[in-house]
């Protein structure tokens, strides 16, 4: 079976290179030419930490046609902002019957890969799966070596429609048993867990990151920021109730993902979880953690939950803050009812193109 890889980030080279450890055929893409032609001279990717080995890549390439081609699989784990440039990319490769996941879609982007996909021709009959967070916490030593510092033990994962998710499940749970059933892409994209803790870390820790005073992202937590993640959180669930969805709190999430996690609070799970433990706090306040999460994660949420008839105070001003602290837009271009095609949809609507993807 060939499996193409999309993204040569952190989780592309962590994926590619399992991937090809357990004998599969592998192709990954990126964009980078620096990147790609490291990681040819290499031949494949080396793991260290939780997966061990060397994975030898059949096809390392800047090319999107050559890394799809006879694909049956095809794992995207690009930043968010990347899905709707990659979903253009692939359209004309997309052949009946291909399986497409994207690792993690943040919240909506499997909305966003769809609607890409119609506006540039594809109508085979393609399977669109959306996981809740990438499988692995892990980071690039160099370019061809990763450290995988954790293995999550069990991920959501829904498909578009979501009828589709039993199929996603039987051609990826053989690779990847961690993946398990969600009701729908609704749920993968409200358990956007890191748009609650990258966005409030950032946001308390801005002038220590502009100074480069160097910390440790969740291993330097303190009491009172876990609190208020909770209660940023609370927001979250509200929204997802309102759309008749039980999610997962902060604290619960760090069992369920990592069960061996000792603690009662969660400052105490995010301080003493293993895989958390070696992760270092962005160089800039210009990090993905939130020029991503905001307009990925954090911007949808609080979209959902207006639509849904929800006051949600802090999500909206922690958008706004970020924005004002960046000095960016992350509207225009973010992940907005309107950019996803839900704008003027009741709440009972938003639930019908889930379910049915139309």
């Amino acid at each position: 079976m060939k499996i193409a890889v999309i993204g040569a980030g952190n989780g592309g080279q962590s994926i590619s290179g399992y991937l090809a450890m357990q004998g599969y055929e592998v192709s990954l893409y990126d964009i980078d030419e620096k990147r790609i032609s490291e990681l040819n001279e290499k031949g494949g990717i080396t793991l260290e930490g939780k997966l061990s080995g060397f994975g030898k890549i059949s096809t390392i390439t800047t090319d999107i046609e050559e890394a799809v081609a006879g694909a049956e699989i095809v794992m995207v784990t690009t930043v968010a902002n990347a899905h709707r440039a990659v979903a253009k990319s692939i359209a004309p490769y997309v052949t009946d019957g291909i399986v497409i996941i994207l690792n993690p879609g943040r919240t909506c982007g499997a909305l966003v890969f769809k609607q890409t996909l119609k506006d540039n021709g594809v109508t085979c009959r393609y399977y669109l799966g959306e996981a809740q967070t990438l499988v692995y916490a892990c980071r690039i030593v160099e370019n061809g070596t990763v450290n995988v510092i954790g293995v999550k033990d069990e991920v959501f994962l829904a498909g578009l429609p979501a009828s589709d998710t039993n199929y996603i499940l039987e051609k990826i749970n053989p690779i990847y048993p961690s993946f398990v059933k969600t009701d729908n892409v609704l749920h993968t994209s409200l358990e956007n867990i890191g748009a609650m803790f990258h966005p409030c870390v950032c946001l308390f820790n801005a002038a220590t990151i502009e100074r480069q005073d160097q910390f440790w992202f969740y291993r330097d937590m303190t009491d009172q920021v876990a609190r208020f993640i909770e209660k940023f959180d609370a927001e979250r669930i509200a929204v997802g109730k309102a759309y008749g969805i039980d999610l997962l709190s902060v604290k619960e999430w760090i069992k369920f993902a990592y069960k061996d996690t000792e603690g009662e609070t969660l400052c105490e799970r995010m301080k003493n979880n293993p895989a958390y433990h070696d992760i270092k706090a962005p160089g800039s306040i210009f990090t993905r953690q939130l020029t991503e999460d905001i307009p990925t994660g954090v911007l949808p949420i609080m979209e959902l939950g207006k639509a849904a008839g929800l006051q949600v105070p802090l999500l909206e001003s922690m958008v706004n803050t970020i924005e004002a602290l960046l000095d960016m837009d992350l509207h225009t271009n973010g992940r907005s009812l309107k950019n996803l095609g839900l704008e003027g949809k009741t709440k009972e609507e938003i639930l019908n193109f889930i379910a049915n993807g139309e």
